[in-house]
């Protein structure tokens, strides 16, 4: 594969210089209008060689013989590239979008919705979350409480003295009781840690333990499992502006949109497919097909990730057409995320 390493400057401005205006209008660029740019002293007729040249490299494309060029997902991935290189940009944030991230005290679900609404609303295009995985959360505190025959409810105070509730359907049916002691149990050996943790002790401790609390663990084994299923099938990713996406669109492009829009309703599948993508550095961005989602491969992603001071609890970022403007939503993604774990680091008690 030729690398981008073969470009000369002069290819990289008219490169940079196509993309950013392709980004800006959505139509084919001509050696003519960058010759008026006066981005380069050379002619329309050397500016037009070096278009060959990117066209021949695979980062333009001309759509139709008589027009310009267009950048190809390897064109806006060399000018993302670019923008990812550089040091990440503040954001304005103010007004009452701004404000809305610190105003939910301790309600995480709360404070993730109003996150995708703020990335949704500065980015023009789709914001989501993907709400963490209950499980591996650690926990100051957690409850069980009986709600109905066979369903549970998990109340769980995280150690970012946040709550989190989540109803688990159980194959079995427990008194509250029951519950009462397996809570106790919980918060007494293993605050501080995670459901997850607490589910490998116990598949440790239970095929060798011959106490009269056998019957117990496998009780609590079988809730434990229970809510960690529970959460597998239904990873929650909360997505607000959707319909944004519309008018960004060609009318050959509104039935791709329309099996977008399906797979939206099925969030919980789209969030699993996500969540492989989570970055642990910085903001990552997949353009086109590089996020081998079929049904979102004429659009592009920006992802980062959030958590607390100890650990990552999940990722965030903005689904828009492969026409985004980079050099906002970059930033933006990276803010937010960046807000978004220090509110919830700084939590009061």
């Amino acid at each position: 594969m030729l690398k981008n390493s073969t470009l000369r400057e002069k290819d990289r401005i008219v490169l940079q210089t196509i993309v950013e205006d392709y980004l800006k209008h959505g139509q084919p660029v001509s050696s003519g209008f960058i010759h008026q740019k006066r981005v380069l002293g050379d002619s329309p007729a050397t500016l037009r060689n070096i278009m060959v040249k990117l066209e021949e490299l695979g980062f333009l494309v001309q759509p139709h013989a008589s027009a310009g060029r267009i950048p190809t997902d390897r064109g806006l991935r060399f000018y993302v590239n670019s923008l990812l290189a550089e040091e990440p940009q503040t954001v304005d944030l103010t007004g009452p979008a701004g404000g809305k991230l610190v105003s939910s005290k301790d309600d995480l679900n709360a404070l993730l919705r109003e996150t995708s609404g703020l990335l949704a609303e500065h980015s023009d295009s789709v914001g989501f979350v993907l709400s963490p995985r209950i499980s591996r959360i650690n926990f100051h505190h957690v409850r069980f409480i009986k709600i109905a025959e066979a369903k549970v409810m998990l109340l769980l105070v995280t150690t970012f003295n946040m709550v989190l509730t989540e109803i688990v359907p159980t194959e079995s049916e427990f008194t509250q009781t029951e519950l009462d002691r397996a809570s106790q149990y919980i918060n007494q050996n293993f605050a501080g840690k995670n459901l997850a943790v607490i589910r490998d002790y116990l598949l440790r401790e239970l095929p060798v333990s011959k106490s009269q609390f056998d019957q117990a663990f496998a009780r609590l084994m079988a809730l434990l499992r229970a809510s960690i299923l529970q959460e597998e099938h239904e990873l929650q990713m909360i997505v607000q502006g959707a319909s944004k996406l519309i008018d960004k669109f060609e009318e050959t492009g509104l039935d791709k949109l329309k099996m977008l829009f399906q797979n939206f309703e099925e969030k919980a599948h789209l969030a699993r497919l996500l969540s492989d993508f989570i970055s642990l550095d910085k903001v990552k961005v997949l353009i086109g097909e590089e996020s081998h989602l079929p049904l979102i491969s004429e659009c592009s992603l920006v992802l980062s990730h959030y958590g607390d001071d100890r650990q990552v609890l999940g990722s965030l970022g903005i689904i828009g057409p492969k026409r985004i403007p980079y050099k906002k939503i970059i930033p933006l993604v990276d803010n937010v995320a960046k807000r978004l774990s220090r509110t919830i680091s700084r939590n009061p008690s």
